[in-house]
């Protein structure tokens, strides 16, 4: 969720129709350099969940942060089912390693919603992507809510460090 796109709001709306209440799990990843901090994206994905939650159809949304492994975390809740969207093959191969350690380790079970067709090439590095070498936010439109396009315009008028890096290896 860094940031939050057009397709994570889409497998959190389809779960809302799976599952009887969503949270959503905000966390930090050692691996990735952050662009928001966890309270950044907290906030933009419970507006963001609100404004569908209005909508109607589904179960209720909450979004919280946690530090940790996901597992621990949703244990903690007391979920029984981890939501995960796919949005091609290396995703899959990476979420089914995950799901399998997660049942076997915490007795977690993982369920997949595969990214409609055209969410399938979004990713939170190719939206940070062309914020950082891009001129035109416009681009995003697409790919992210405004609040969060008006967000990220914000980074990059404060010329952000992880656009910055992005932005001097282009």
């Amino acid at each position: 969720f860094d940031p939050i796109s057009f397709g994570h709001l889409d497998v959190i709306r389809r779960g809302r129709r799976l599952f009887d209440e969503i949270v959503v799990a905000v966390g930090h990843h050692p691996g990735k350099d952050a662009l928001f901090t966890i309270d950044e994206r907290v906030e933009m994905a419970t507006i963001l969940s609100k404004e569908m939650v209005a909508e109607g159809k589904g179960a209720p949304v909450t979004v919280r942060p946690f530090t940790g492994l996901t597992m621990e975390f949703a244990r903690q809740l007391n979920a029984s089912t981890l939501l995960r969207g796919v949005r091609n093959l290396s995703d899959l191969q990476y979420e089914v390693q995950s799901a399998v350690t997660n049942r076997e380790v915490a007795g977690m079970e993982t369920v997949f919603i595969v990214a409609g067709q055209s969410f399938a090439y979004t990713s939170s590095s190719l939206i940070k992507q062309i914020t950082a070498m891009g001129t035109d936010m416009n681009l995003l439109r697409t790919m992210v809510p405004p609040l969060v396009i008006e967000r990220l315009a914000e980074k990059k008028a404060e010329k952000h460090p992880a656009l910055e890096r992005l932005k001097a290896k282009g």
